[in-house]
């Protein structure tokens, strides 16, 4: 690997799966917590806890993009997935979809972007620097 390219690699990466799920996070801001609130209480889990989906959807990809507590924004993104899998799809986490992909697949790349990002930090091109907290 050329390192001198690494952080721009970080930067890719971070941009990437940062403004892909904050499209998702700015629909259920637009749209309400209604359908999320449904979802949850389906589960059997108190209602208020669909307002975690603006942690995970929101705040972890704006700290991503911007590279501000990075690696706090990568957790969120990953606990956020993880908590979807779970509440969306029950059971069928190992099947396959028509097509040949995996169900989960998307989930599992923002999820396990998320958690490249939290193990990888920001970078230099970010906010606070190569340096910076919790980057």
């Amino acid at each position: 690997m050329n390192w001198k390219t690494e952080d721009l690699g970080k930067l890719l990466l971070r941009l990437t799966i940062g403004v892909l799920l904050i499209l998702h996070g700015l629909h259920k801001i637009f749209a309400g917590p209604n359908e999320i609130i449904e979802i949850v209480a389906a589960n059997h889990w108190p209602s208020f806890t669909a307002y975690g989906v603006y942690l995970g959807e929101v705040l972890g990809p704006l700290l991503v993009i911007f590279g501000f507590f990075t690696r706090i924004g990568g957790l969120l993104i990953f606990i956020d997935l993880i908590i979807a899998v779970i509440l969306t799809r029950g059971g069928h986490v190992w099947s396959l979809d028509g097509s040949g992909g995996w169900t989960i697949q998307l989930e599992a790349l923002f999820g396990l972007g998320g958690l490249a990002i939290a193990l990888l930090g920001a970078g230099k091109y970010s906010v606070t620097g190569a340096t910076g907290k919790f980057n």
